[in-house]
């Protein structure tokens, strides 16, 4: 006879499930970044960056990483200056107000990113299409009411 607490029951999606999903892809992203001598603020930084088109504003760059990680400016600003200092984004010359990726930063972006992707296609293999969008738009309304949540406190 099979007990209640023995019988494995899918988990309804809370804050517990959700935190246990990052912090594991999280942690398959620290130890790529591991391999590069790289943080996990510096990638999602040079992300954001590699993205943008020709460059970004240092300061629209600030406020993203920022609402993104729910860090401290000050903690994005040092990300900026790691990554500068790395030579992995730089000023361009012209606007010193706009950042974009050196040809190290494009690199290293595209080395991550290629690693991750290969990874993440077998975190998410043979998961249906339907339940991989119904998790996106879950996910995304609890993120939403989250960062509301944050701007009334």
């Amino acid at each position: 006879m099979t007990t209640a607490a023995s019988t494995p029951t899918t988990p309804i999606v809370n804050g517990r499930v959700i935190a246990l999903a990052h912090y594991a892809g999280r942690a398959v992203l620290e130890r790529v970044l591991a391999r590069t001598g790289n943080t996990f603020n510096q990638s999602v930084t040079l992300r954001v960056v590699a993205i943008a088109d020709d460059f970004i504003e240092h300061d629209r760059l600030v406020a993203e990483v920022t609402g993104s990680l729910k860090v401290e400016e000050s903690v994005v600003r040092a990300t900026i200056d790691e990554l500068t200092a790395a030579h992995l984004i730089e000023e361009v010359p012209s606007e010193r107000s706009r950042l974009r990726l050196t040809h190290n930063g494009r690199e290293l972006y595209e080395r991550v990113t290629a690693e991750t992707g290969e990874i993440s296609a077998r975190i998410y293999a043979d998961i249906p299409a339907e339940d991989l969008a119904t998790t996106g738009r879950v996910l995304t309304l609890v993120t939403e009411r989250a960062n509301a949540e944050l701007a009334r406190m």
